[in-house]
């Protein structure tokens, strides 16, 4: 951030990143003139179209810095702080919130005197998807079904049960269920599972920074909601990715690589999925998930073009009824293709009047719902096509990914490489390990079509001048250009050392600033399990720690007779059994509230 957003509160940072976010339909990181005009019209401000305009031009105006048609974040950041007083600014912050459905909570933050908001419809399309996902669950049977018309919700989720299940069902085997608390719960036991699946939730790359147990515990709506969607997205993302996926390949375009289509984020490859099937069917393309999807024609073709033909075995065909595309009125021609939709085991997410409206959260998950039941999309036999560079990402590279997105990093990191080229992230980074970073030498986006790599080149160069000067990193060997290239070993020894200072800093913040080594940690490991009567380590190498049961020991004596040693094999053990163990381990270390986010293999 430049010198002028240092001085914006972590909190009200949050609110201004949500606002952003808000604001930001398509999710390129930057805000539009246009999607400034898209949110004057949808807040039905009371106020002259005349007077709209002045205010989204003089908006436009100031915030945009570098004169460049496009808003940051960081001149976003700015500018909104620094008119908290004027007219523009409240009739701006009121636009972010005043959206159909909005629901003010009870209260304002005591820091930024903001209130804050959730939206009504996001609230019921979240109940709805969870009540189905988890119906068959014996575990959550004393909170479900919850009754979307009410705060339920809130209060449901209370006790961390259903928001175990829920990162279970997105990203599979995070938690192990034998960690869980399900019965005669006490207001400890409560907290455990809390504890559980918010470090679970940032293990899995949820942005969890400022929500703690008790906001969970107290039903906070827009920190609960604001949480849940994470879960939910990352869950319906999961194999929007060309490496999971490999039929994806058939959205590339003529003249583009394979490394064009892979630089896609999720968002962005499913918008190139609604137009392959939109031009398949000889229909126009669509810019986005809210505006252009408004009057449901689109989706009527999109339907009609992925619903089963009958050419697959063992799958019945499904004739799409297009006739209600002729309605004339936009909330009944909704719900007609809604009803289409249903047939195909796809109606979650949006109502008729959530289409019309073009909410473009709730259409987004609910064309990424589409898209994995019904891809239809076939591998092409492209003999161009160097299929071994498709690579699926390792544990290492998965485990830093996560991390950063944990932190709250913008843009969200979708691809380590690719993502990390123009070193934006990497100052991000360097901030939370206590670096300072001269952002007046940062080259932001937008940037120029003639020069853009150079001018990523150029951060890619600070970056690593940072790392050697100012964080005292060992970088020998390494240049800006392996990591704008994504030289995968050097830019992992970069991350590498940044993990492990943070990690660091942690420790030394919790010692009164003592200075924390690798020696340090053995030794007051080893003092713990003598204190306990358990065997020590000889070190992070010793054999042992692959059984897992120093670190069940050590969460033991921690947390003294929390570990179920009957449901662990201890000795001789095979391949599986490890891993078993492993799993065990990390839930209970994240249960008893340490932030683990090396995945069961690492172990």
């Amino acid at each position: 951030m430049a010198a002028e957003a240092h001085t914006v509160s972590t909190e009200e940072m949050e609110e201004l990143r949500e606002a952003f976010s808000k604001v930001d339909v398509d999710g390129n990181g930057y805000i539009s003139t246009q999607e400034l005009n898209d949110l004057f019209k949808a807040a039905n401000l009371p106020l002259p179209g005349y007077r709209v305009r002045e205010i989204v031009q003089e908006l436009s105006q100031t915030m945009d810095q570098d004169k460049d048609g496009k808003i940051t974040f960081q001149e976003f950041t700015n500018v909104v702080h620094g008119l908290k007083s004027s007219e523009v600014a409240k009739t701006f912050r009121k636009a972010i919130n005043k959206k159909e459905g909005i629901c003010a909570v009870a209260g304002t933050s005591e820091q930024s005197g903001t209130q804050h908001s959730y939206a009504e419809e996001e609230k019921v399309a979240f109940v709805n998807w969870v009540n189905k996902a988890l119906e068959k669950d014996p575990d959550c049977q004393h909170v479900l079904p919850m009754d979307p018309s009410t705060n339920h919700l809130f209060s449901a989720m209370g006790d961390g049960i259903v928001l175990c299940k829920m990162i279970n069902l997105s990203v599979p085997d995070t938690i192990d269920e034998r960690t869980i608390n399900k019965k005669k719960l006490t207001p400890f036991t409560i907290q455990e599972n809390l504890n559980l699946a918010l470090n679970s939730a940032s293990a899995i790359g949820c942005h969890v920074v400022n929500i703690g147990a008790e906001d969970l515990k107290e039903g906070r709506q827009h920190l609960v909601l604001g949480l849940l969607w994470q879960v939910i997205k990352i869950g319906l993302f999961a194999d929007i990715e060309i490496s999971r996926n490999e039929a994806l390949i058939a959205l590339l375009r003529d003249g583009e690589s394979l490394e064009d289509l892979m630089k896609l984020s999720p968002e962005e490859l499913l918008l190139r999925w609604a137009n392959y099937h939109l031009e398949e069917a000889g229909c126009s393309r669509i810019n986005n998930f809210s505006s252009d999807i408004k009057d449901s024609k689109a989706y009527y073709n999109i339907l009609n073009q992925v619903a089963p033909k009958g050419d697959e075995e063992g799958i019945p065909p499904i004739a799409i009824d297009m006739s209600g595309i002729r309605e004339k009125e936009d909330v009944r021609r909704a719900e007609c293709m809604l009803e289409q939709a249903d047939r195909l085991g796809c109606r979650q997410f949006v109502t008729a009047t959530d289409v019309v409206r073009g909410n473009p959260k709730l259409n987004l998950a609910f064309v990424a719902n589409l898209f994995n039941k019904h891809p239809a999309l076939k591998k092409p036999d492209n003999q161009d096509i160097d299929w071994s560079s498709i690579e699926g990402e390792t544990r290492e590279e998965r485990t830093f990914r996560n991390w950063m997105n944990s932190l709250g990093v913008n843009p969200r990191v979708n691809h380590l490489y690719l993502d990390l080229a123009d070193a934006l992230v990497i100052f991000q980074l360097y901030e939370k390990i206590k670096v300072p970073v001269n952002w007046d030498k940062v080259n932001k986006p937008p940037y120029p079509k003639l020069g853009s790599n150079m001018k990523k080149l150029e951060n890619c160069n600070y970056a690593v001048e940072l790392g050697k000067k100012e964080a005292k990193f060992s970088l020998v060997g390494i240049a800006g250009q392996d990591l704008n290239e994504g030289n995968k070993t050097l830019t992992l020894a970069l991350l590498w050392q940044l993990m492990r200072r943070y990690t660091l800093n942690i420790l030394e913040d919790l010692g009164d600033g003592q200075k924390v080594t690798d020696e340090t940690i053995v030794s007051w490991v080893n003092n713990t399990l003598q204190e306990a009567g358990k065997h020590t380590i000889s070190g992070f190498k010793d054999g042992c720690i692959s059984s897992s049961m120093p670190v069940l020991d050590l969460i033991d004596a921690i947390q003294p007779g929390c570990i179920r040693y009957d449901l662990l094999k201890t000795e001789h053990l095979t391949d599986e059994e490890k891993l078993n163990n492993a799993k065990y381990a990390i839930s209970m270390a994240r249960k008893i509230g340490a932030r683990v986010y090396a995945l069961l293999e690492c172990v």
